[in-house]
């Protein structure tokens, strides 16, 4: 099924003081909405994680306005009013006649990516002559890292952890920015000790702050921690540093491995085998044959969901045979999946895109973007799919040039528009992908099209 427009009416909602009237603190005093606890006269009570997502989505953020969006912006906002509890995950149908552009329901900007740039531009306005850092790239879109680094913000590490600027020369009286995927404790102790304020300009994501929270509470209650993510991923480094500090922890990074660690679960392995297969992906001390008695699985938030789930359904499975399902909860933590709200929003749009009819997917975004590297996975099941950073990848109507993801390389592709009539086109993007990036992609091919209908007459209806 495809959305088209219908009409509706605005409805004015109205602000609530959530803070004041149920006496919370934001989450590291950062501002947040994100609730941590609530203060009673007598004691701390946590609140449930899935409330707390809810009270995220009342924030709005003051993003410069160039990444605003006046085409598919448009139509999110639209079908955002006409589907308040998101129950539609319907693409939406463009039809400029000679050719049609399938939009996903929900791409783009997550709240922990504009939570980032909001504090990013913020730390440039109030630190006039100041030296202004990134840990590394504030997200995974080169859009918005060049722009910040055109206005003055400077990079001290790579994604790989590699170093433009050596730690000797940042100061007391710098301004470091945590980017959206967090950091290490190592990391911020480091900073603490030379005197940064770690916490001000700290845009660290809510829902990975929800997956170390998670990981924590595994910890204490004497799990094991395994992380299913990327183990050079930003986000995954920072999870496994704090799980670290909890509990045992190890990364798996598919299905793959974590068939290959079930091998030391049933003893079928030896240490040194486990030493050599999963080297530097398990904490200090780890022993296979005492600390995978008991296991929970949190992960990176931008893994692919039902990747995560057959994971966890696996680790829980196993138990059950080894121990018996009366045992399973001394020996498997039931911990739900930790993805965050936008990659299971953006994920599930895209399944639906694939209930539809088209002859070619184009995803934007970051090529080092991990949730969209997922989404060019899943277009890849059924349609010819071009994973491309900017309009400027589409050389001309014969030839684009677009990302390998599984080779890891800039390829260049000819001829590659079917020539019938009507053409029809699935559209998306990553959630570190501004909308006007989508806008510009649609707008240039668009152009190859003579005698489409203008944007105008489209987004009229929305």
């Amino acid at each position: 099924m495809i959305c088209k427009p219908r009409k509706y009416e605005r409805t004015k909602s109205k602000k609530i003081n959530y803070q004041k009237q149920h006496n919370t603190k934001p989450l590291f005093g950062r501002g947040f909405v994100f609730l941590e606890r609530i203060q009673t006269t007598k004691q701390t009570i946590r609140l449930p994680l899935r409330l707390d997502l809810k009270i995220l989505a009342i924030k709005k953020f003051q993003i410069p306005a160039y990444y605003r969006s006046s085409i598919t912006g448009r139509i999110k906002e639209s079908r955002r009013v006409t589907d308040l509890r998101k129950q539609d995950f319907a693409p939406t149908l463009l039809d400029f006649g000679p050719v049609q552009f399938v939009l996903a329901r929900h791409f783009g900007f997550c709240y922990g990516v504009e939570n980032a740039i909001e504090i990013s531009y913020r730390a440039l306005e109030e630190n006039h002559g100041k030296k202004v850092y990134l840990l590394s790239q504030m997200i995974h879109n080169q859009e918005v890292n060049n722009d910040l680094e055109s206005r003055g913000i400077k990079f001290i590490m790579d994604t790989d952890g590699s170093h433009f600027i050596s730690w000797e020369h940042i100061t007391k009286d710098d301004v470091v920015i945590v980017p959206a995927f967090g950091t290490t404790l190592e990391i911020e102790h480091l900073l603490l000790d030379k005197g940064v304020d770690v916490q001000k300009y700290n845009t660290t994501c809510p829902f990975v702050e929800k997956v170390w929270n998670r990981a924590e509470n595994l910890g204490k209650d004497n799990y094991t921690i395994i992380i299913h993510g990327k183990p050079k991923h930003e986000e995954t480094k920072a999870t496994f540093s704090h799980s670290n500090h909890y509990g045992p922890s190890i990364i798996v990074r598919d299905m793959e491995e974590a068939q290959q660690l079930a091998n030391y679960m049933l003893g079928s392995k030896t240490r040194s085998e486990f030493y050599e297969e999963f080297s530097g992906k398990f904490s200090s001390g780890f022993d296979p044959h005492v600390h995978l008695l008991r296991v929970g699985v949190v992960n990176q938030t931008t893994m692919l969901a039902s990747e995560t789930q057959g994971i966890a359904d696996f680790f829980r499975q196993l138990m059950i045979s080894k121990y018996g399902e009366a045992n399973l909860k001394e020996h498997f933590a039931d911990t739900r999946d930790t993805l965050c709200y936008a990659t299971n929003d953006n994920q599930d749009s895209t399944y639906q895109l694939l209930e539809s009819k088209a002859d070619l997917a184009i995803v934007v975004g970051g090529y080092n973007s991990s949730n969209t590297s997922h989404i060019v996975a899943l277009c890849e099941r059924k349609f010819p799919t071009y994973f491309i950073n900017s309009e400027n990848e589409i050389k001309s109507h014969t030839e684009i040039h677009h990302f390998n993801y599984h080779q890891k390389q800039n390829v260049a592709t000819h001829e590659f528009l079917p020539s019938k009539r009507p053409l029809r086109i699935v559209l998306t993007s990553g959630a570190s992908c501004p909308d006007t990036l989508v806008d510009r992609v649609l707008l240039k091919m668009l152009g190859f099209f003579e005698g489409a209908k203008t944007v105008e007459d489209i987004i009229a209806a929305y």
